[in-house]
């Protein structure tokens, strides 16, 4: 039997969703050990003179513990 852990994590990106979803990972791996999966939440963009500034998500990252 495993046990998983779930911690809710804001990431953001001046480029994409994708990336801002890739920060997280990249962040969390630092020093969560067995990363699981990444469920997206919730998505937003800052607008700054009319144009997308950044993109951030809320996300719920699940890791295994020992």
């Amino acid at each position: 039997m495993s046990v998983l852990k779930v911690i809710e994590i804001l990431g953001n990106s001046d480029e994409s969703f994708e990336d801002a979803i890739q920060n997280i990972v990249k962040e969390v791996s630092k020093t969560v050990d067995e990363v699981k999966s990444v469920y997206v939440q919730d998505m937003q963009v800052t607008i700054k003179d009319n144009k997308i500034d950044q993109y951030r998500v809320n996300a719920k990252v699940t890791f295994g513990i020992k």
